[in-house]
This record gives C-alpha cells, sequence and structure tokens, in this order.
C-alpha cells in the first residue's frame, strides 16, 4: 500500500507541474492572452479556421468527458439537468461548459477528492477499511463543489449586469438621440464595450439579425440574464414597440430609474453590513478583547484565592 501511495502521490505531483506548465509556457496560452485584448463581440464574431485557438480541453478531454458524462447523464432526473442547463446560460457558459461538460467536472472533482481523502487518511493513519467512510464524504462534498461554483459564477455574472446597466443605457439614450437606430447604436455600443451585459446585448442583435421578432429577442434577453433590472428594461421596450412610444424617451427614462435603483441596491447592501459583521466580531474579535482585559484580572483574582501560585 506504501508503494500505492507513494504512486499516486508521484503521478498528482506531475499531472500538477503539467498544469502548471501548460498554464504559463503553452501556445495556447499566447493566443488566448492575444484574443483578451479583444471586445467579446469581436470574439463571437470571430471565425474558427485554427485548430489552435482551441485549448487542449476542447481537443482532447472534452470528448472524453462528454463520453463519460453522457453515461452519468442518463442516471440523472431530467429536471435537474435542465436546471443545470439554465445556470449555465445565466453565468454566460463559462468556458463553453456545457451540461455534458458540467456533469464530467462534477464525476472528475468527486474522483479527485476521494483518491486525495484515501491518500492522506492513508499517510496520516494508515491504509485500511477506515480510510474509506472519510473518502465517501470527501467524494460527496467534491460532486457538489462544482454546483457552488456555478451559483456563485451566476450571482457575481448578475451583479456585473446590475451595475453596468444603467451607464450602458446613458450610451444607448446618447447614440438614439444622435440619430442612429436601437440596432445600430446596440451595434456600436457591443463593438466598443466588454463586459456580461456587452455580451447579452451582443447575443440579442444577433437574434434580431436572424429573423427572430424583436419582443421575443428581448425577452430571451430577460431570460437569460434572470436580474429585475433588465426583466424591467425589457417589459419597457416591448411596451414601447408595441404603442409605438419612442425609444430614446424610454432609454432616458429607464436610465434615470437604473441609477436610482442601482444606488438603492448600494444602500440597501450598506444597511446589511452592520448585521454581517456581528458574526465575526462574536466569534473572532470579542474573544479576544476578554481575553486580554480579563486575563490580567482573572489572574490576580486567582493569586489572591491562592488558586494560582
Amino acid at each position: 500500500m506504501d508503494v500505492t501511495a507513494i504512486a499516486l502521490a508521484g503521478l498528482g505531483a506531475g499531472l500538477l507541474v503539467f498544469t502548471i506548465l501548460d498554464l504559463l509556457f503553452s501556445e495556447e496560452r499566447r493566443v488566448h492572452r492575444r484574443l483578451a485584448g479583444l471586445t467579446g463581440y469581436e470574439q463571437s464574431q470571430a471565425a474558427e479556421v485554427e485548430p489552435l485557438l482551441k485549448s487542449f480541453r476542447a481537443r482532447v478531454t472534452g470528448p472524453l468527458g462528454s463520453g463519460v458524462a453522457g453515461v452519468l447523464g442518463a442516471l440523472v432526473p431530467q429536471a435537474y439537468l435542465e436546471r443545470v442547463r439554465v445556470r449555465l446560460v445565466r453565468a454566460g457558459n463559462p468556458r463553453g461548459m456545457t451540461v455534458s461538460d458540467f456533469l464530467a467536472y462534477k464525476l472528475a472533482a468527486g474522483v479527485a477528492a476521494f483518491l486525495g481523502c484515501f491518500v492522506v487518511y492513508g499517510l496520516l493513519r494508515g491504509f485500511g477499511s477506515g480510510a474509506i467512510i472519510p473518502a465517501l464524504f470527501a467524494t460527496v462534498v467534491g460532486f457538489f463543489v462544482p454546483d457552488l461554483w456555478l451559483h456563485s459564477d451566476v450571482r457575481k455574472r448578475q451583479l456585473a449586469i446590475r451595475r453596468a446597466l444603467p451607464d450602458m443605457l446613458d450610451m444607448l439614450t446618447i447614440s438614439v438621440e444622435a440619430g442612429l437606430g436601437f440596432d445600430q447604436a446596440v451595434a456600436k455600443l457591443v463593438s466598443n464595450s466588454r463586459g456580461p451585459l456587452a455580451e447579452e446585448f451582443a447575443r440579442m442583435l444577433k437574434e434580431i439579425q436572424a429573423g427572430i421578432e424583436r419582443p421575443v429577442a428581448y425577452r430571451h434577453l430577460a431570460e437569460r440574464t434572470d436580474v429585475p433590472e433588465v426583466s424591467t428594461f425589457v417589459t419597457s421596450m416591448v411596451q414601447a414597440d408595441v404603442f409605438g412610444i419612442s425609444v430614446a424617451t424610454v432609454l432616458r427614462t429607464q436610465a434615470k430609474e437604473m441609477r436610482v435603483k442601482r444606488r438603492q441596491h448600494a444602500e440597501e447592501i450598506a444597511q446589511k453590513a452592520p448585521v454581517k459583521i456581528v458574526f465575526p466580531l462574536v466569534l473572532c474579535i470579542l474573544p479576544a478583547t476578554l481575553v486580554v482585559i480579563l486575563g490580567p484580572a482573572l489572574v490576580q483574582i486567582g493569586r489572591a484565592f491562592g488558586l494560582i501560585p
């Protein structure tokens, strides 16, 4: 068993070194750093004409993981797969991840947690049947870690969209009032902006150019982001399109309203801060303060009653 542990540790160290070298010195990373200088809209418009633009995961590990995830997906309820698909869309499909890729990540995280816990427990207390139970517990935890990461990614993206929306609407208002049509204003905006909101506007523009009805494309935008402010903007744009209201007027009103909501959201977060700081204050700061203040007094009291020599 010691030989097995050494072999597993050596394999893990080798994979770690390979990953670090791949991240720092691979040709793929140099290409991706060049592409990082482009906006999200320009990257989406670039054609995939070179295999080098695809990462090692997309060329090798992706198909392998998709095959394994296909078998796992047959055992997972369809409702859970649909929830994962919706969350991936709201997270912006990070790294082009699909539902099969996400299931493959969950499986890999569970296996890695099992092996890591088994090896560590074995090295500390010896290999045996006692290492199976903590390894199984670590497997369950590792299996659900990707879900926590995806949920966090969705929250961060929604926060970025909420913060960027007022400024985006201001720029759209200026462009429309300068004489551009709404579609041309959106195209100008996404070609000179970055961030998740610009990507969503670019996708909405592509849907409109592909022939999807404008109200349907607006609703798709609200469903993909799941941000209340975006839903309000979409509702206003649909009503303006139905009743023939000036787009510039709607954009100006929405931009003003979104700035107010952004300020109110910031005030709400600030008001929640005192409540959230109570727990670290009680658990971390208050005990240390009591030790510093009451420690000398307790020593003197102990000496006075003969409890401390």
